[in-house]
C-alpha cells in the first residue's frame, strides 16, 4: 500500500506544480494563493480564521500569515480582528478577489481535468499505467 500512496503523492505534486506554474503565469496567483482565496470564498461570511486557513491549505500559522500579507498586498484580502475576544484575526477575502476567482475557476477546472485526464502527455517521466493502479488501490480503502 507504501508504494500506491507513494505514487499518487509523486502524481499530485506534479499536477499541483503544473497547476502552479500555469496560475503563476497565466494569472500571476500562486496554487496556495487560489486555494485560499477559494477557502475564503466558501466560508460563511467570507472569512476564516488564520489558523483555520492555515489547516485547509496545509501550512503552519506563520507560512499562512505570509500568506495572507502576500494576498493583501495584492489588494485580495484584508485582515479582521475576532470581534469576541480581540485576539483571533481573520482573513477575509474582498470583492477583487471574487471577480478574479469567477475569472479563473472556468479555466482552472479545464486545467485540471486536462491535467489529471492525459498523465501519459503532461508527466512522461510517470508511468500512466501505474498511477492509474495506485489511484485505484488508494480510492478502494476510501470507499464507502
Amino acid at each position: 500500500m507504501s508504494v500506491a500512496w507513494s505514487r499518487v503523492a509523486e502524481f499530485a505534486s506534479a499536477v499541483d506544480a503544473s497547476l502552479d506554474k500555469w496560475l503563476t503565469h497565466t494569472y500571476r496567483l500562486g496554487l496556495t494563493e487560489f486555494r485560499a482565496l477559494t477557502f475564503l470564498s466558501q466560508a460563511p461570511g467570507k472569512e476564516l480564521r488564520v489558523n483555520d486557513l492555515a489547516q485547509r491549505v496545509g501550512l503552519n500559522p506563520s507560512s499562512t500569515t505570509r500568506l495572507v500579507s502576500r494576498l493583501e498586498a495584492k489588494g485580495l484580502t484584508h485582515r479582521d480582528v475576532c470581534p469576541d475576544d480581540g485576539r483571533g484575526v481573520y482573513a477575509v477575502i474582498d470583492e477583487r478577489a471574487e471577480k478574479l476567482l469567477a475569472e479563473v475557476r472556468g479555466p482552472y477546472e479545464d486545467r485540471v481535468q486536462e491535467l489529471l485526464s492525459k498523465p501519459a502527455i503532461h508527466f512522461p517521466h510517470l508511468d500512466a499505467r501505474l498511477i492509474a493502479g495506485a489511484l485505484a488501490e488508494v480510492g478502494a480503502l476510501a470507499g464507502p
